[in-house]
């Protein structure tokens, strides 16, 4: 019973935190993490991710013409599945924002989407506590901070991953426009005598748009989180009433039946939330990219030309 209490601790937000493992001194910087459970848990991410896409790739890769046509039918459920988020995120999804250019974007793409989902789906699973629960049966500090919590959760993380993202983004535009047509970018298509106003918005929004990827992935892990954590911490307090006995048995075994059905119907939730993150930040940043395109000038301009043509 002491085992559940300590998973629904007091303190909620103490389960969504990083946990370090290994600190020590690093080029005269004092109290470095040199290890930490998000580490661990970004390493454990990157090795499925190869893991499992690879394996996904070799049973979707054509077989030997000996087999016929069953050579192009994919039969392993989990490729299968793979398979089929592949293809909607690249015909439905990035295709009609990036046209000819689809191809040569979809592995970062694609790599990026099922990165942050592994590590949105990893968080979800109770590793930490779990670690905390061993170490506290067997009186030692082993196992905690080796992995767990939420990568995507933590700040650092989401900012890296939208650095990248930013960089993919600009140095797309600075291939597909050139330097000279990124500079006009900046001025927005106006008169030279807005460009003081337009120029800075233009910069601002460049540094604003990888930042709202990074606060977005960060807030929304965080939140729901530490949602499921609270609704545990009532759990446990309901539990700590029922070893009272008496009136606190049926008033906490209430609590804990209720924030238990809670906690499990968030978590459903939390399953969802994890997709959807993880493919927000992709077609976000499918969309940052081609609007650093020529269609998107040509669209900008047709649909200026449509606006106007009353007018004419």
């Amino acid at each position: 019973m002491n085992y559940f209490v300590i998973l629904g601790a007091s303190d909620p937000v103490g389960h969504v935190l990083n946990v370090p493992k290994l600190i020590t001194d690093f080029l005269g910087i004092k109290g470095v993490w040199l290890w930490s459970a998000h580490v661990g848990n970004l390493i454990l991410a990157g090795i499925l991710t190869l893991g499992l896409l690879w394996y996904a790739a070799s049973k979707i890769a054509t077989g030997p013409a000996s087999h016929g046509n069953e050579r192009f039918l994919t039969k392993n459920v989990f490729a299968s599945m793979i398979e089929v988020i592949c293809l909607y995120l690249r015909d439905k999804v990035v295709e009609p924002l990036l046209h000819e250019r689809t191809n040569r974007f979809m592995p970062f793409l694609w790599t990026i989407f099922f990165f942050i989902l592994i590590n949105n789906l990893l968080g979800l699973i109770p590793i930490t506590d779990t670690f905390h629960v061993v170490d506290h049966a067997a009186g030692s500090h082993l196992l905690s901070g080796l992995f767990g919590a939420t990568a995507t959760q933590n700040l650092w993380v989401t900012g890296a991953l939208s650095l990248v993202a930013a960089i993919v983004i600009n140095g797309a535009g600075l291939k597909e426009l050139g330097v000279g047509g990124y500079v006009k970018h900046l001025t927005a298509g106006t008169d030279w005598y807005l460009w003081p106003i337009m120029i800075p918005i233009e910069i601002l929004g460049t540094v604003i748009k990888p930042v709202a990827l990074a606060l977005r992935l960060f807030a929304n892990m965080t939140a729901g989180h530490i949602l499921v954590a609270v609704l545990f911490m009532f759990a446990g307090m309901g539990l700590e009433l029922v070893n009272k006995g008496g009136v606190g048995t049926v008033l906490g075994g209430g609590i804990t039946v209720v924030s238990a059905i809670a906690a499990i119907a968030i978590y459903f939730l939390e399953l969802f939330v994890a997709f959807l993150q993880a493919f927000v930040f992709m077609f976000l940043t499918t969309v940052f990219i081609s609007q650093l395109s020529h269609h998107h000038d040509h669209e900008h301009d047709d649909a200026q030309g449509h606006e106007h043509a009353p007018a004419h």
